[in-house]
């Protein structure tokens, strides 16, 4: 009985696994990133929440591109971030304050390849979203980086809309 639970088990594991398996994948690079517009948390350490910033849209990235056809790479060279909202506009304590003149920004390149190395489809894009606060989406409600990511999803989805695969 023991025997039959673990294979079992097994066998749902690895049907739940294996999708992921066989999607796209994404390579980020951070060209130049000291001269970036904006990539500064306030009165916090400027470097862990560069790298926690970074770490965070690279996962988002590699979100979006498992939702391509397999083998695909999507590779993007990002060459300036500018976040929602400014943290010079809060006085002494450099908070970041959120306000409507203050939109989210991301200048980046972009290459989809096939397995073989060919390129499908490339771009430099300027993305950004300047009624980013008049939106309803609650996808990102309260999660770090919300406001880029919904503008990201909106970009990919645009770009990427003929080869997007359903899951």
């Amino acid at each position: 009985m023991k025997q039959s639970i673990y294979i079992v088990t097994l066998f749902v594991s690895t049907l739940l696994l294996t999708p992921s398996a066989f999607a796209a994948s994404s390579e980020v690079t951070w060209t130049d990133y000291k001269s970036y517009r904006d990539i500064d948390e306030g009165n916090n350490g400027r470097k862990q929440f560069r790298e926690r910033t970074f770490n965070n849209f690279e996962k988002h990235f590699a979100k979006l591109a498992a939702t391509l056809p397999a083998d695909q790479i999507l590779k993007i060279d990002v060459t300036d971030v500018d976040l929602a909202g400014d943290t010079n506009a809060a006085g002494i304590h450099r908070t970041r304050i959120i306000k409507n003149i203050y939109s989210p920004r991301m200048n980046f390149s972009y290459q989809l390849l096939a397995a073989d190395g060919t390129v499908i489809q490339s771009d430099d894009v300027v993305v950004k979203d300047l009624s980013f606060m008049s939106s309803n989406s609650l996808k990102y409600r309260n999660k770090p980086l919300g406001y880029e990511k919904k503008m990201l999803d909106d970009w990919f989805a645009k770009t990427f809309k003929e080869m997007i695969i359903s899951k």
